[in-house]
């Protein structure tokens, strides 16, 4: 009896063991050689979704200036088809706290992963200087 108790009570802690070395569930995307930026807003829904936004080459503006998402975790997919001047995209919250900032690209692409989003209204933005004064921004709606 006192070996069927020992025997349990080391697939138990095996058991236990093995879920602590899990997998972690951190990721980043790459494209054209650029690197995504993740951060974390405050707690909102499970759902991925993933929009597309591209540069206006001959201006200093995105070809959009609203964008829409599901609640939860957001890929912006951007793209600068501009090879002579960079661009990126940022993504604030409506309180003007930045959630994270895209790679600067010229003529390639890159990612943005904020995670979490809240229902509600966030600018997307360029960092680079001057740029979002000049017009370069959005608006994006959770739901």
């Amino acid at each position: 009896m006192k070996k069927l108790v020992s025997i349990s009570a080391l697939a138990i802690l095996a058991s236990l063991a093995l879920g602590a070395c899990g997998s972690s569930s951190s990721s980043s995307s790459t494209t054209a050689s650029t690197t995504s930026t993740t951060t974390g807003a405050a707690a909102g829904g499970g759902a991925s979704s993933t929009v597309k936004l591209s540069a206006d080459s001959s201006n200093i503006a995105y070809t959009t200036t609203s964008l829409s998402a599901k609640a939860g975790n957001l890929t912006i997919d951007f793209t600068n088809p501009n090879s002579s001047l960079p661009h990126d995209v940022c993504v604030q919250s409506s309180s003007g706290q930045q959630l994270g900032c895209s790679d600067q690209v010229m003529g390639g692409s890159t990612s943005l992963n904020v995670q979490n989003l809240k229902p509600g209204s966030y600018t997307f933005y360029c960092s680079v200087d001057s740029h979002e004064q000049a017009g370069m921004k959005g608006t994006l709606s959770v739901k």
